[in-house]
Parts: C-alpha cells; structure tokens; sequence
C-alpha cells in the first residue's frame, strides 16, 4: 500500500470517523482489501468488546446500587429508581442476549460489580461503608428479574 493513501485513510480515521466506517465497510464489502485501513479497523473491533464490556459494568452497578438504596432506604423509595433498576435491566439483558458471550465474563466480575455499587451506595446515602454487606446480597438471578425488589 502506498504511504500517500496509508496517510489519506489515517487522515480520514482522525478526521471524519463515520466516512472512515463507511469507506472501509464498501472496501471490505468490495474486497479491496489492500486498501483497508487495518490498523484503525482491528483497533475498533478490539475497542468494541471491551465498550460492551464498559457498558456491561456500568449498567450492572446502577442496578446493584439502586437496589441497594431501594433496601437501605425504604422512605425514599421512588418511581425513578424502580425505572432505572427497569431500564438497566432491559439494558444488560439486550447485552447479554446479543452477545452470550458475555455471560460468564458477568458471572466472572459480579463480584466486583458489587464492590463498586456498595461503595458508590455509601457515597450516596451517607451510610458508612459497613452498613452494607461485604458480600452481594442478591443473586445474579433476582437482580436480573424483573419482578425482584429487595424488602
């Protein structure tokens, strides 16, 4: 490939990112292979998996958080949270249902998930970090449920 057009789709990548997508959709699409950025291209397919990933964690700790705060905080119960746990829910289970992959890698984290939803938890509450269990209350399963509310 000549330096001129590895530059021209450089350029493209930093300067216009959806042409860049849509250019190197048609060249794969019309198997010009040699001229594929390659380099951008297998950094955004890497960056893709660990977005999902991202967007996984963020997701599970809002739910985590907020059914905490539904538990340690009943006078403060609100629609907004029981539509939030709803909406992240419905978010991790499209994840999860697009890509199954992802399943054990949530089984694999949950854990820390929960680390992270306890400690914002104490932040948010003003609660010590004790007040809290040390170990997630919930299985991955009623926190996935659409029915579980903790009590």
């Amino acid at each position: 490939m000549s330096t001129e057009l590895k530059t021209s789709q450089k350029s493209l990548y930093e300067t216009d990112f959806v042409k860049w997508a849509e250019t190197t959709a048609e060249q794969l699409r019309t198997q010009n292979y040699a001229c594929v950025d390659w380099q951008n291209l297998l950094e955004e397919i890497e960056d893709m998996s660990r977005w999902e990933r991202k967007s996984l964690k963020s997701n599970l700790i809002v739910i985590l958080l907020h059914l905490l705060k539904w538990q340690y905080q009943p006078e403060y119960r609100s629609g907004s949270w029981r539509g939030s746990i709803r909406e992240h829910r419905r978010r991790v289970n499209d994840d999860l249902k697009d890509s199954p992959s992802l399943v054990p890698y949530l089984q694999e984290v949950f854990a820390e998930f929960y680390t992270n939803a306890r400690e914002q938890a104490a932040d948010e509450t003003g609660f010590p970090l004790e007040a809290f269990p040390m170990n997630c209350p919930y299985l991955p399963e009623q926190v996935m449920n659409s029915e579980y509310l903790p009590d």
